[in-house]
């Protein structure tokens, strides 16, 4: 990190890393499931995954949710302070969209409103 007492440099410090904001976007739509997340992140590995994961909840921005089931099952979703973050994933989808051109239809859309359906 650059400067740690800059609030930008601290925040990019947690968002920056390779799939970390794509890995929030998704769980922005609810808890999912290791292997929903890895499908969806097409490209990334198990072990990436994992391990971003695991950093997300050490800083407090993902909890894990272990079921006792056999075989045990494991969903992951944003605390609020992950939930914190998902406008700033917002502002990045608009600012693609209108300065960069990209539709976003193959993107997974998180927390995105509904559009006013005309009477």
């Amino acid at each position: 990190m650059a400067d740690p007492s800059c609030p930008v440099c601290a925040t990019a410090d947690i968002i920056c890393g390779k799939w970390t904001i794509l890995v929030i976007r998704d769980l922005a739509e609810g808890r999912s499931r290791f292997c929903e997340l890895e499908r969806s992140l097409e490209g990334i590995s198990p072990r990436t995954l994992s391990l971003r994961l695991r950093a997300l909840e050490e800083q407090g921005i993902v909890e894990r949710h272990t079921y006792p089931e056999v075989p045990p099952r494991v969903e992951y979703s944003l605390t609020p302070k992950g939930e914190a973050l998902v406008p700033l994933i917002e502002d990045m989808r608009s600012y693609g969209r209108q300065w960069l051109g990209v539709d976003d239809g193959a993107c997974a859309t998180a927390a995105e409103p509904a559009e006013p359906v005309a009477a």
